[in-house]
């Protein structure tokens, strides 16, 4: 479906009301393949609502460790369903789910693209109603996956045509450091194979959205 970002924040709010009136949390899950601009309109919609509304936890806190990877020998698939602490981030979903207003704050971990490893308790959830996570795997239906989903009010699943995707993950990569022949073989290859994964989850989302 094709949506403005006006569109999308309308009904992000809709959820965040929801949850202020009984004094609940609602997760929204923003997921899609790999340069599909998830964490952009994460931020985009946290951004345009009200001050203390939302916040953003992402998946991508509970990447594995490059030491962990490297002793794994799964470096060089950082970033494939398996390069992640799956149970730890149900986990995390679940606490936040449960949380009520006043409630003491969470921290939550993020990943630091600067560094390409997850930080710990690099994001304060306080008293906002609506905690926007998201990341390629939401929908996956194996693992503890499962677990996290069914504490989502709603998933949604963006795309984008694989061109601009493509091109935008090349930049990506190759301005956190990757030489540019590097770059183009990653997201061709270790990106592509994940974004074909994601794919097949399509239809489990809320809502299929094609930003306008």
């Amino acid at each position: 479906m094709r949506l403005t970002t006006a569109d999308l924040v309308e009904r992000a709010s809709t959820l965040a009301a929801d949850a202020a009136r009984t004094g609940e949390v609602r997760v929204l899950g923003i997921t899609g393949p790999p340069g599909a601009g998830k964490s952009t309109l994460a931020v985009a919609l946290v951004e345009a609502l009200a001050p203390g509304t939302a916040v953003v936890v992402g998946m991508d806190g509970f990447h594995l460790a490059d030491a962990v990877l490297e002793a794994q020998g799964s470096r060089a698939r950082k970033g494939a369903v398996d390069t992640f602490d799956d149970a730890g981030y149900a986990a995390l979903i679940n606490r936040i789910a449960d949380r009520r207003r006043g409630d003491r704050p969470l921290y939550a971990p993020e990943f630091r693209r600067e560094i390409e490893e997850p930080v710990a308790a690099g994001t304060v959830v306080a008293d906002e109603p609506l905690v926007i996570t998201e990341g390629n795997y939401l929908l996956v239906p194996d693992g503890a996956w499962p677990a996290a989903r069914a504490r989502m009010a709603e998933v949604w699943y963006l795309e984008l045509a694989d061109s601009e995707r493509l091109r935008r993950l090349v930049a990506r990569h190759h301005a956190f450091g990757k030489p540019l022949p590097d770059a183009e073989a990653w997201a061709a290859g270790s990106d592509q194979r994940n974004a074909e994964l994601i794919a097949t989850t399509r239809g489990a989302a809320d809502l299929v959205v094609e930003l306008a």
